[in-house]
């Protein structure tokens, strides 16, 4: 990217920054007397609690750009006993994975065995051309044995067979999903779909009807040459997690945490709604797949853990009228099964703001929290174009975009506080030595997948990402 190019892309962005954080060239003035923190919206009627804010609870008259961001935090239920789970690891054995990946691969599928006790249940399946399984069974010690016997004759043989994989994982949990109020598969897979159904489209069909059949699915990307765009929709649109490793040593660690999350859900089919009052125009929300139908617009959610938080983040324009009066900006619904109260919950808020006159008054009223995070969902756009760039092999433009970053989250330290934005400057300087110590194809490789797995995370993926 030419110094022309890199300057245009990074005076854009910190307009927008601008624009929507409401961030002044110098440091805001300060009021002659302290101004309480806005309080967020809260809201609660069971094992979800919804937090929302915005960024900017007064406005001035006119039209002006704001974030809303909702946080979604899981109830926590301390010592309480795990839920039984009906599981099925559907394990990538195509002859990529031999040596090293497939021994940990099978290491991690042994201690998942460990863990499960007789109230629950687990199928193996593992694939390349071809499938084999072991049928869904209580894992009593008897049948703990057998899996680990079938474990132990797992080889790497073919191609990736990904979707018949998934079909072998989701007929062994239909089997049983009656009984049971968790239904997982969890997927590992070290490549590309070279047979059965290959392309990403066709494959995440297969991921949308298993999740329509109320079975979650996570799935966990091992090395350089998988396709982490699809693992992650297979995630997505299974209601899941996502982990990237680049070393299958790590493996059992991701099948315990995803066991983990399983057995303790306390909520799913989550939706997040947003009612946009006449006037008020959604901009986009950041990082989530969102479905408008007139003044709504859904958000879908994974499934939560307990204490599991995930953050989404939106942008709206606003029209201020008269000084003095309230703007409404959205209304907020949040509805799920609640597997606590095994019933359907709906929770609902609604957001404001105030117009004024007075600039330093919309300055000095302008939630830190808010700007932080809504900050951090504009990096994570960043980090996806800074990605594809690196992928592309257009490093400088890649190392662009994150200085650009940099840029946003000192504005953002005038509005919070250096320390607010202190992690964050240091992930994206992590990143800048990363993509410069990336100079070759397997470099670049994992050095896109990180990237890509810390831009969800921004976005606001906090616990379905690994």
């Amino acid at each position: 990217m030419n110094k022309t190019v890199a300057f245009v892309s990074l005076a854009a962005g910190l307009a927008l920054t601008a624009l929507v954080l409401g961030l002044p060239q110098l440091a805001p003035p300060h009021p002659a007397t302290p101004v309480p923190p806005p309080r967020p919206a809260t809201a609660s009627n069971g094992s979800l609690t919804m937090t929302s804010r915005l960024s900017h609870p007064y406005i001035t008259p006119g039209s002006s750009d704001l974030f809303v961001t909702v946080d979604l935090t899981g109830a926590e239920v301390p010592g309480s006993k795990r839920t039984p789970v009906n599981l099925a690891v559907v394990i990538d054995r195509s002859g990529s994975m031999s040596g090293y990946k497939l021994q940990q691969a099978k290491q991690a599928a042994r201690h998942l065995v460990g863990l499960l006790g007789p109230e629950d249940r687990l199928a193996i399946v593992h694939y390349g051309s071809d499938v084999k399984s072991l049928p869904s069974l209580s894992a009593t010690p008897a049948n703990r044995e057998r899996m680990l016997q079938f474990i132990e004759g797992i080889w790497d043989d073919g191609g990736t067979n990904i979707g018949a994989g998934l079909h072998a994982g989701r007929s062994h949990v239909v089997a049983a999903r009656g009984d049971y109020s968790v239904n997982r598969i969890i997927l590992m897979s070290d490549g590309q779909a070279t047979e059965g159904i290959t392309d990403d489209a066709g494959l995440t069909e297969v991921v949308k009807g298993i999740r329509a059949e109320g079975i979650t699915v996570s799935s966990i990307g091992v090395g350089t040459d998988f396709n982490e765009d699809l693992m992650q929709g297979f995630a997505e649109y299974g209601a899941g997690a996502y982990g990237f490793l680049e070393d299958a040593g790590q493996l059992a660690t991701l099948f315990q945490k995803d066991l983990q999350q399983a057995a303790t859900s306390v909520a799913r089919n989550v939706e997040l709604s947003f009612t946009l009052p006449e006037g008020v125009v959604l901009g986009e929300v950041l990082g989530y797949r969102a479905h408008q139908d007139g003044r709504t617009v859904r958000v879908p959610m994974p499934d939560f853990s307990s204490g599991q938080v995930e953050r989404v983040v939106a942008r709206l324009t606003v029209v201020g009228t008269k000084p003095g009066s309230a703007v409404d900006v959205t209304g907020l619904k949040l509805t799920y099964t609640d597997l606590l109260k095994n019933a359907g919950v709906e929770s609902a808020a609604s957001l404001s703001a105030m117009v004024t006159e007075r600039r330093e008054e919309v300055l000095a009223r302008q939630d830190k929290d808010a700007t932080v995070y809504a900050t951090r969902a504009l990096s994570a756009k960043n980090l996806k174009l800074a990605a594809e760039a690196l992928r592309d092999g257009r490093k400088e433009e890649a190392k662009g975009y994150v200085i650009q970053n940099q840029a946003l989250f000192e504005q953002a330290s005038q509005v919070a506080s250096p320390a607010a934005v202190e992690a964050d400057l240091a992930e994206q300087k992590a990143v800048l030595l990363d993509y410069e110590q990336a100079n070759d194809d397997e470099a670049r490789g994992a050095a896109v997948k990180r990237t890509k797995s810390q831009a969800a995370k921004s976005f606001g993926k906090i616990g379905s990402v690994y």
